[in-house]
């Protein structure tokens, strides 16, 4: 809480001076997107976390400016890396939940892999010059004939989940906690390599996504960690989520130490950075894919107890929890340092045209992304509302269900402070401002029937524009979400 109020402190140098630290690139900007995969939006000492030790993260908070209605584009995985990667709703492409194997893709209606001729960032900043490179989870198709990261624009790959050159796990039962090292060092290889030329790195992290089996030493800081569910830095859906644990003390001490090696693992690539005297002109971007796990999935028990803060729900649901991460943005003499900006509304789909306007890099007119150029509010020349209302979809069941309040209707959309769920038939309208009630404890919709009809029809004219989808129209004839379990799986999926 402390490191909150420092950074929130700063908030009154951002409003008053917003082009104290805007200027202009001597050079073409170096980007690192940071990716982690199930990260709750309060998982960082910073931001709240009343146990996880994040040193390097809340080192990194206090050089940045951090958006924090920030908003990845799905509830889960294959289809918020998509948006990121693209600009575009996954919806355009079909994909509508994480990929998986090739019937559970046509069951829900989805291709086995994103479409390697799509427009990506990458392959923009690839095609003017930047040295590509992915590391990590991929998770946008890793079926045997899957397309490798370099039919996407990535010059060097190294993944997980993904196809072409892979990490070697080789049955080793604590890859995953070592994974997060792995991958920062071929990503400060790569920069070494290439630091004399401007480059661009996805960095996009296994952790803290099920299952997690941290090493002895890892376990070690957390050994006399005792939690309750009722910490003040909880709110009330966290409370009454985390009272229900099966056992929170040893769950929350191995999700505990999990993070905070990816942390420590972090904290070598931004000390690499500084040694190598390139953290001035790299933009570092960071958020997580989605909301984190729900400790009812199988292989998630610890994984399970990540930490939403005030918001409500969790992966896989389109209240706060599943789609609101961090969004940190760090670029020294840009972008103004320790800044909290609690009014910008930003979307992933803004990622690809607002780095492209930093880079030097032109849109292509037939790419049309669905997000819109943030870059001046980025920089804090302007704290403008955004143009475009952010839109979501998701078609299947939720962890948690209605028992607790997870599961929304079908539909969300974002505009200005109001944010409308609602059924594809308009059906079932939920209202929330989202700046007065970030928990989304009261629907406001009966007080105001004009708005709910003004957003509903924006949300159903958005509807028209996606590609037809059998998944949908399934949803739409039964007016019930698709069950997330498959016939080849006694559990929800993991991803």
């Amino acid at each position: 809480m402390k490191h909150l109020l420092i950074l929130t402190a700063v908030l009154f140098i951002c409003l008053v001076a917003p082009n104290a630290c805007a200027s202009s690139p001597k050079t073409r900007p170096n980007i690192i997107f940071i990716l982690t995969d199930d990260q709750g939006w309060n998982d960082a000492h910073f931001a709240g976390h009343p146990y996880v030790k994040t040193p390097n993260l809340d080192r990194f908070a206090s050089q940045s400016t951090w958006f924090r209605q920030f908003y990845v584009a799905s509830t889960v995985c294959s289809p918020s890396r998509s948006a990121f990667l693209t600009g575009r709703y996954p919806a355009r492409h079909q994909i509508h939940g994480h990929f998986a194997s090739d019937t559970e893709n046509a069951a829900r209606s989805m291709p086995n892999w994103l479409d390697p001729n799509a427009t990506t960032l990458a392959k923009l900043l690839h095609d003017s010059g930047y040295a590509t490179a992915h590391f990590g989870k991929w998770h946008l198709g890793q079926n045997k004939d899957a397309p490798p990261p370099a039919k996407y624009g990535f010059g060097v790959s190294k993944t997980a989940d993904g196809s072409g050159p892979a990490f070697e796990e080789k049955q080793d039962p604590y890859f995953r906690a070592k994974s997060t090292a792995l991958i920062v060092d071929e990503t400060i290889k790569f920069i070494k390599e290439h630091k004399n030329q401007p480059f661009y790195a996805n960095v996009w992290t296994l952790l803290p996504h099920a299952p997690l089996q941290p090493t002895s030493e890892q376990l070690k800081v957390y050994e006399s960690l005792a939690p309750s569910a009722n910490a003040p830095a909880f709110g009330p859906w966290m409370q009454k989520y985390l009272a229900k644990a099966k056992d929170l003390k040893s769950q929350m001490q191995v999700f505990c130490a999990s993070l905070t090696d990816l942390d420590t693992q972090l904290g070598r690539l931004l000390d690499s950075l500084e040694e190598m005297k390139l953290a001035e002109n790299t933009i570092i971007f960071y958020s997580s894919d989605n909301g984190p796990e729900d400790y009812r999935v199988s292989n998630a028990t610890n994984a399970g107890v990540g930490n939403t803060g005030q918001l409500r729900a969790r992966k896989r649901s389109m209240y706060e929890g599943g789609i609101r991460t961090f969004g940190l943005l760090r670029w020294p003499g840009h972008v103004a340092a320790g800044c909290v900006d609690e009014t910008s509304v930003i979307g992933s789909v803004d990622f690809l045209p607002s780095i492209c306007k930093v880079a030097g890099v032109s849109v292509p007119a037939s790419l049309q992304p669905d997000g819109e150029d943030v870059s001046e509010i980025w920089l804090g020349r302007s704290h403008r509302p955004r143009t475009k209302p952010l839109y979501w979809e998701w078609l299947f069941t939720v962890a948690g269900g209605n028992a607790d309040g997870y599961m929304p209707p079908a539909l969300a959309i974002r505009d200005g402070d109001w944010k409308l769920l609602l059924n594809h038939d308009g059906t079932q309208t939920q209202l929330f401002e989202i700046p007065k009630d970030i928990g989304e404890e009261h629907d406001v919709a009966p007080a105001h029937p004009d708005l709910v009809q003004s957003l509903t029809a924006k949300a159903r004219a958005w509807l028209k524009t996606l590609p037809p989808s059998k998944a949908r129209d399934q949803v739409v004839a039964s007016g019930k979400p698709q069950n997330a379990l498959t016939k080849a799986a006694k559990a929800l999926p993991i991803n």
